[in-house]
């Protein structure tokens, strides 16, 4: 009996895969958790071999599962074609994700969406959470991943950040003293709130770097320039939370919200998997 392979099965191995979470595989594809686990399931007895391996902390592929992906992805990209042609004009997804929000694993999520979603091209405009709901309402943006502004409703929740005062291990500065800060410049919401956490606690500061992206302002951090107000996820690496040392002002949590005027399957879909994503990164 000739053995055919499932290709809504296939799918969702590959973003079990990419993602390596069941949880966030089931939120791409708006099912349920249960609904991926029954989907691999069928695909493992198929080929009658163990793709992945799970357990309460993670999912890893197999060897014959890792053997089995590059074939899986071209299964799949041979489907579509078959499916839709290859003279359908492609497609983009216009997206805009606030600089606060994005971190370093931006990257990487942007590969994933390659991965899995080759026929679609992606363009990301980063920037200011403000600036880019502004550029999604006048139309010139699919969706935004921007930080919560508290005059905005609606949206879908990615997760939450939480933040902190991060500084070089060498970096010193004495009580009474104006607080050199790194930050991006205005208007920036995360250094208006830093800004009013000192504010409200009466601590002196002043401004030794204004940088035009998160990565200027985590190299300011690196190089003992300044204090910034960073997410933990975005610290720079060997920065540490100075909150309790200097006695800072605690910073609260900040949600990390999509918005989106999408209405194309395709597009729906590949943004389904970027929010899963993120919501793996963030949480």
């Amino acid at each position: 009996m000739m053995t055919v392979l499932d290709i809504p099965s296939v799918k969702a191995f590959l973003l079990v895969s990419e993602l390596e979470s069941f949880t966030r595989a089931a939120e791409a594809l708006g099912t349920t958790q249960a609904a991926v686990s029954m989907k691999l399931q069928k695909l493992e007895a198929l080929l009658g071999k163990r793709l992945v391996e799970r357990s309460p902390r993670a999912v890893r592929l197999t060897a014959d599962g890792t053997s089995f992906r590059d074939k899986a992805r071209a299964l799949v990209e041979a489907h579509d074609r078959a499916l839709h042609g290859t003279t359908a004009p492609q497609q983009r997804l216009l997206l805009g994700v606030s600089d606060h929000a994005a971190g370093p694993q931006l990257v990487r999520i942007m590969e994933r969406f390659t991965a899995l979603s080759p026929s679609l091209m992606m363009s990301v405009a980063v920037g200011f959470s403000r600036d880019l709901l502004d550029t999604l309402d006048a139309g010139k943006l699919d969706a935004v991943i921007v930080r919560q502004e508290a005059s905005r409703r609606g949206g879908e929740t990615l997760g939450e950040d939480r933040f902190g005062w991060f500084a070089a291990p060498s970096f010193s500065w004495s009580a009474g003293t104006p607080l050199p800060l790194a930050s991006l410049a205005a208007p920036c919401g995360v250094r208006t709130l830093a800004l009013r956490a000192l504010d409200k606690a009466h601590m002196p500061w002043i401004e030794s770097f204004s940088g035009g992206g998160v990565s200027a302002v985590t190299a300011a951090v690196q190089a003992g320039l300044g204090v910034a107000a960073l997410a933990h996820r975005i610290a720079p690496p060997g920065a540490i939370d100075v909150t309790a040392r200097f006695g800072l002002p605690k910073l609260g949590p900040s949600k990390v919200m999509l918005y989106s005027k999408v209405s194309d399957a395709s597009k729906l879909a590949a943004l389904r998997t970027i929010a899963a994503a993120f919501r793996q990164a963030v949480t």
